[in-house]
């Protein structure tokens, strides 16, 4: 029984007597725990004592003295974070060396590297980032010719980087990757006049094509026809040749040839569709009227 009326005190005296004893440490300024990526900065009647970045339990009497026991009533513990932070600014205008109006999109990373400075030194040091980064591109890429503007991104955000990055760390920033990430044009009429030369420029492009394509066809079709006149030409010329030789074998034998060209002239006659009148061979006067008249009768 003692021994659970001990251990239930004791439960209830942790429970309640450790936040107690905690936040009396803390309200003495006994210690002090640093978040990830946090930084603490310790004031006291308007002097920085010090500056803990590291992240862990820090005992701020060793750290920063007996005074700090007074910084819960009389100081100011300022939080700053020390993350990674990213910003975009669209659109800045900026003049091309020919006289076109661009627009800058600038894409950039900052970081806070001195906490003092971030705090006491400029009021609104993310505002004078962005106004520093504006003025620079304006100052840097001015006057660059339209070529160089529209393809050279990466020594554009280089010189807009050497540009910020002195007066920035003046302010605490810390200046991290700076990319220009859209060059454009921001004269509406300019961009229908650019898209007006680039479709007409098409047009003419795929009209050149479709004419040299018509060309190629034509070429080819004409040396086609060509070959194809100069076989025929030479099968109509060996045809005269090869019937020739034909006639030149077969007069070489009379009886062939006889029968060869009455056999021709029969088929033309046949062909001809003409009425055709046989007559007996060897007769007579006498012999040949009564035939003729018969034919005549039966017509």
């Amino acid at each position: 029984m003692n021994f659970l009326i001990s251990m239930f005190v004791g439960f209830f005296a942790c429970l309640i007597g450790v936040p107690i004893a905690l936040w009396i440490a803390r309200a003495f300024g006994l210690y002090a725990i640093v978040e990830e990526r946090r930084a603490y900065v310790f004031t006291l009647f308007g002097d920085v004592l010090g500056t803990i970045s590291e992240p862990g339990l820090h005992f701020l009497w060793a750290k920063l003295g007996i005074k700090a026991a007074l910084i819960p009533l009389f100081g100011k513990v300022h939080t700053v974070d020390l993350r990674l932070d990213q910003e975009y600014l669209r659109s800045q205008p900026v003049n091309s060396e020919e006289g076109a109006p661009m627009g800058i999109g600038i894409w950039y990373e900052m970081y806070v590297a001195e906490p003092v400075s971030f705090i006491f030194k400029n009021a609104d040091p993310r505002g004078s980032m962005r106004a520093n980064v504006s003025n620079a591109a304006v100052r840097t890429l001015s006057n660059m010719k339209l070529g160089d503007m529209l393809e050279t991104r990466h020594v554009m955000s280089q010189a807009v980087r050497n540009e910020v990055t002195p007066r920035s760390a003046e302010w605490g920033y810390q200046l991290g990757s700076v990319y220009i990430r859209k060059v454009h044009f921001r004269d509406v009429a300019m961009i229908r006049g650019i898209e007006e030369k680039v479709v007409n420029r098409l047009r003419q492009v795929t009209s050149a094509i479709s004419q040299d394509g018509h060309n190629q066809v034509n070429i080819i079709k004409s040396s086609a026809d060509s070959k194809a006149a100069a076989e025929f030409a030479r099968a109509a010329a060996q045809r005269p040749f090869i019937v020739g030789k034909a006639l030149q074998v077969i007069a070489s034998d009379p009886e062939v040839m006889e029968a060869m060209f009455e056999l021709l002239e029969t088929q033309k006659l046949l062909e001809s569709g003409a009425p055709v009148t046989l007559l007996p061979e060897r007769s007579g006067a006498g012999q040949l009227l009564m035939p003729l008249l018969a034919a005549q009768n039966n017509r």
